[in-house]
Formats: C-alpha cells, structure tokens, sequence
C-alpha cells in the first residue's frame, strides 16, 4: 500500500472505533488545535515569513488569530449544533417524535491552499472535527515550509490516526483522489477544482469547492472617494494580492478614473511607505512561476503607478493599470497578484452588464452613498459574497456562510456552516407502535372517503391555526373508527 493509501486507511479505522464521535472527544481535540497556535507560534510565523514574507503580526491578524477565534465559537456552541433539531410535523405525525439528526459523515479530505495556508486548511479542519468526522489533511505542496509545519505539529497536537497529514505535490494528490473518501473539501483554483470533482464522481464522493474568480469592484460617483479607494487598497494588497477574494478589478466612469489612481496611491504610500519593497507589511509572490504569469499579464497594459519587481525575490509592486480593455491578458484570468486593473464604464446599467457578462465571482463589492445602487447591484448580479463599502470583512463573520456559486465554488463553511457542511442531517421519524386506527386513512383498500381525509388533512389543515389543528388531530381518531 502506499503511504496515502495507509493513511486513509488508518483514518477509516479510527473513526470505525467511534471515537472521534463523543463530543468530549471532539472538544478536546479542538482545545490542543487552539493550544498549538499559542505554544508554536514562533515556528508557524517563521515558516510562513519563509514562505510568504507575512510579518509575525500579519501571520496572527490573517491567519491564527481568526482560526482561534472560530475554535472558540465551536467549542462554545458544539452541544447546540450537535443536538437533535425537532422540525414541524403534519397532521399525520402529530404524536410523533420528529427531528433531524447531524452525524458525522466519515473520512474528509481536506485540500489546503498556499496563500493562507493555516486559515483555509485548519478552518474546515476544525468543522470536520466538530462534527465528529476523521480527516486526511493535505497541505499545498507550494508553501513548503508551512506544509513542514503541519506535518510536523498536527500529529503532536491532535489524534494522529483520525486526522493524518499528507504531504507532496501533484502525485501524492492524485494517490489520495484515488481513495474513497465521504467528503472531499477543497481550496484552489476552478480548474483543479473540476479534477476534483471528477474524481469524487467514480465513488459519488460529495465536495465542498471553495475557488475563486475574478472579484469586480465598482465604485459608484456617489461616495467618499477617498475612504473608497484605501479600503480598496487595503483589500487589493494585502498578501501581496493573494487573496481569492481580493479586488479583482474596478469598474467607474471616465471621469472618475484619475481621482481614484490618486486615492490609491496615497492609501499605498500611508500602507506601504515610498519603498514597499523594504516595508515589512508587504509580502512576495509565492515563487518565480507565478511571479512570470503575473508580469506577463503586463503586456498589453498601462501602468497608472508601481510595476517595479525583482524576480530573484519575487517582488511586485503594488500596480495599478488604467484604460484597461475587456480583451486585456490581465482581464483573462483571475489575477491573485498586487496588479489592479481600473476599466470605465457609463454607469451603474453597464456595471452590471459588464459585471453578469462572466463567470459568477466569489466576491463582489460596490462603493456608494445610494442605497438604491447597492441593491441594484446586489439584485441584479450573482456572486459567492456581497459586501457595501468594505472588502473582505465578511469572511472574518463566523454567522454568514462563505462559498462560491457557479465558477467560483460550491458549499459554504465558516462557524455552524462548516459543521453542517461535513454532516448528515438525518431526518429521523420515531412513532409508537399503538393508535393503529389512526392509520388507516393510509392503507389499501383506497376509497373516496379516504381520498377525502387524506385531502382535507394534508391540504386545509396548513392555514388553520393551532387550535384548528388540534381539532382535526382529534377528528383523525375519531376517523380511524369509521373509515
């Protein structure tokens, strides 16, 4: 067998003692997750600083300290989540016990990306743990040595048979795609994303995509330019533009076009000084491929500020293009880099056609004063998140789900949402084994009379109120005894 059969295998066999299942368990497990990040981390921020030149407090604002904060709501509310959720019953079930019952699923995979490789690995870990699965985690080959991190920690901290650590590149990857698992969650691009999917399919394997797109930003002649563009700013560069919800591109009109290069650029200048190469809040390109497919989406553009780089260190400055065409290289593909293309239309109608003529998109954003444009964008386009005047603050909301929809994803996690996610929600019926008169409505010989019960319960009893249905529960005894 090979080592990402063994692990799968081991994970299997572990979960088949039932252990993973009691909630002590699972919190225990989440409190020695959450005690790792205090005690190592020095070694996690060191290897990230490696990986992604983040700074130790960009590593903890990103990354660690969100993550604590989500084991601490889980932790908080697991008995909740967990519990037994009694649901509204018919007629028919009036003396039934019905409720929907979360139980865990099985073995997850769990896919990781590189560019917050704790936040988008750890944060479905954690839902995969609360609802009781066991999970192989596979961290991206591409930040070594955080994957070196994980490998080396996880096992310390948490049960090492239920949740195992794989490590490795695109081989390894496939080896695990080739197992059967109960739920593949995965983090990357859509083009993976549909070799996922395709591999999940030999065993109806369902999965969780959380991929990305190109995240339009528009911002409307109504509104504080100025706050506008620094939370722009603030969204576009952070990690170097790295981020899959990241400002993708801006759309406005003509004759805003010059004032928000301008904008931008002080908000640059306040973050990351004259010289953001020398500015420890500003981070690198992941490595030399990237740092190729990014500059070469300068091409055909014009750079409006920055675009000064150094492949030997995989610096890019911050960038901004103005006048940029539809047909542009850098309008192709999502650009996950720190260039921010500025594309000018008439109005709010062409922003949104403009908007609806892609892929659905992971992220939206609009900047405006009018109420009415906010949700005109919001009514009329579709994308994973929607956020008014910020940019990616909702992904630190535990209570709204974070997923894509379309090209962009499928399923949600983030707080209650990742425990449901890597559940069943069994529905459960449990009827005593008495009143069998009651029943008879339901059972052949079928006559008009019955028809007319079956039709009078199911179909007017919907509108009456409480006191109505209590009726009608009393009327169905009665029935059992002349039908």
């Amino acid at each position: 067998m090979s080592r990402e059969q063994q692990a799968v295998a081991r994970a299997r066999k572990a979960f088949n003692t039932g252990r993973s299942k009691p909630l002590e368990y699972r919190i225990i497990q989440l409190k020695n997750l959450k005690r790792m990040f205090y005690e190592k981390q020095k070694m996690i921020s060191d290897a990230i600083k490696k990986d992604l030149n983040k700074s130790v407090e960009v590593t903890q604002l990103h990354e660690t300290l969100g993550i604590e904060s989500e084991i601490d709501l889980t932790i908080r509310k697991l008995k909740d989540w967990a519990a037994p959720r009694p649901v509204e019953k018919n007629l028919l079930t009036m003396s039934d016990t019905v409720y929907v019952h979360p139980e865990p699923l099985g073995v997850v995979l769990i896919i990781g990306a590189w560019n917050y490789p704790w936040a988008v690995t750890v944060g479905p870990l954690i839902g995969a743990i609360a609802a009781g699965n066991a999970a192989v985690v596979k961290p991206s080959e591409v930040c070594v040595h955080t994957a070196k991190v994980m490998e080396d920690l996880l096992p310390i901290y948490i049960d090492k048979e239920l949740y195992p650590v794989v490590t490795g590149g695109v081989p390894e990857t496939q080896e695990l795609l080739r197992q059967r698992f109960d739920h593949i969650f995965y983090t990357g691009n859509s083009m993976v994303g549909k070799l996922i999917m395709e591999a999940a399919a030999k065993n109806l394997t369902p999965v969780t995509l959380e991929l990305g797109g190109k995240s339009p930003c528009y911002i409307d002649k109504n509104c504080d330019i100025t706050i506008a563009c620094r939370r722009t700013a603030w969204g576009k560069y952070t990690n170097c533009g790295q981020t899959c919800i990241a400002p993708d591109y801006i759309l406005c009109e003509p004759s805003m076009q010059d004032r928000i290069i301008e904008e931008i650029k002080k908000a640059l200048k306040e973050f990351y000084t004259d010289n953001p190469k020398t500015c420890a809040d500003y981070g690198r390109i992941i490595n030399q491929r990237h740092f190729k497919r990014i500059i070469n989406m300068l091409d055909d553009c014009t750079i409006a500020a920055g675009g000064e780089n150094d492949e030997a260190n995989c610096y890019i400055a911050p960038t901004l293009l103005r006048d940029v065409k539809p047909e542009a290289k850098v309008m192709q593909e999502e650009i996950f880099g720190p260039l921010l293309p500025i594309i000018t239309v008439s109005g709010v109608d062409e922003a949104i056609e403009f908007i609806n003529k892609g892929e659905k998109p992971l992220a939206l954003y609009v900047f405006s004063s009018d109420n009415k444009v906010i949700d005109r964008i919001r009514d009329e386009t579709s994308s994973g998140g929607f956020v008014a005047n910020d940019c990616l603050v909702h992904y630190s909301i535990s209570s709204l789900p974070f997923g894509g929809v379309g090209n962009s994803g499928m399923g949600c996690y983030h707080g209650k949402y990742s425990f449901d996610q890597l559940s069943h929600l069994r529905g459960c019926l449990i009827k005593k084994l008495n009143m069998e008169g009651v029943n008879n409505v339901r059972y052949p010989p079928h006559t008009p009379k019955k028809l007319s019960w079956a039709r009078f319960i199911l179909l007017k009893s919907s509108s009456l109120g409480w006191i109505g249905r209590m009726a009608i529960t009393a009327c169905n005894f009665l029935a059992a005894y002349f039908i």
